[in-house]
């Protein structure tokens, strides 16, 4: 049996689910895997895989400068500063400031043969201690452009449920030509752990649901030998996700569904952090 490894970066196998319940049905499922990183275990990550690396060539990678707008661009070229100083440096201009100690988690599609296009990341901030604090919602286009979204703990006072991250909040952001920009976004996510639950649904301004979307999975270790089992049972996966995305978008617009330009409201595109 295969060790399991010592850090705290693991792979979940998942299944992605989104339903269109307005203006027409639609739906479709597909199965997927992602990476959880924490940021500050990527020195090791990069020294003790064979099969993944960071800021550099491998079959399975993670590039800081596919996060935050590409604010996570490394001041040296790979070792320093990246997505985890570019996370801290938005949240700082949000009003947050994270304490000493934090942990950083990651949840994200990394690059297969170089290659990659995430639809959404999220980031899980914990507490020194190994509490949840806070998460962030890193959500993408296909013209190349981010927008992160604050989701703060939802934490039940009388302690009947587990705690987990909530926040219904303007979209203000171009995703989909099928979806309107004064749509609103209604993140659930729930801390992973050894399975993985989040969901992220489109509310019009009456608080009727539109869209949903869930993505839930199962830990799985970060290793070289569950590496190559992901990609045999998802072979390039990244380059799959885009090509399905328009492959969906074809299909919607067989349905003849409404479609927005991204020209048509500038107004509502708001806090990009990359163009």
């Amino acid at each position: 049996m295969e060790e399991e490894p010592r850090w705290r970066s693991c792979l979940y196998e998942c299944r992605v689910m989104h339903h269109r319940r307005s203006p027409r049905e639609h739906r479709f499922e597909y199965g997927i895997f992602l990476a959880c990183i924490d940021l500050d275990e990527l020195g090791v990550l990069d020294g003790s895989l064979r099969w993944f690396g960071w800021n550099r060539r491998r079959v399975v990678s993670f590039h800081d400068a596919d996060h935050m707008g590409r604010g996570g661009v490394p001041a040296d070229g790979g070792t320093t500063g990246g997505a985890r100083a570019a996370l801290e440096g938005w949240l700082a201009s949000q009003g947050i400031h994270l304490p000493a100690g934090a942990r950083v988690r990651l949840l994200t599609f990394p690059r297969v043969l170089g290659y990659v296009f995430n639809p959404v990341s999220f980031y899980f901030v914990e507490t020194p201690e190994g509490g949840p604090l806070l998460a962030v919602a890193e959500v993408g286009n296909t013209f190349g452009e981010q927008k992160p979204y604050v989701v703060p703990l939802d934490r039940p006072a009388d302690g009947s449920r587990r705690p987990f991250f909530r926040v219904v909040t303007p979209k203000h952001f171009y995703v989909s030509p099928f979806s309107a920009l004064d749509l609103n976004f209604d993140f659930r996510l729930e801390e992973p752990g050894e399975r993985l639950a989040v969901g992220v649904n489109d509310v019009d301004a009456q608080g009727k649901t539109v869209l949903v979307s869930t993505l839930t999975g199962s830990r799985v270790p970060l290793t070289d030998a569950w590496l190559r089992r992901m990609l045999l049972r998802y072979p390039l996966v990244t380059l799959r996700t885009i090509t399905l995305i328009h492959w969906q978008a074809l299909r919607l617009w067989l349905k003849r569904l409404p479609w927005h330009r991204k020209s048509e409201r500038p107004d509502l595109q708001r806090g990009v952090v990359g163009r």
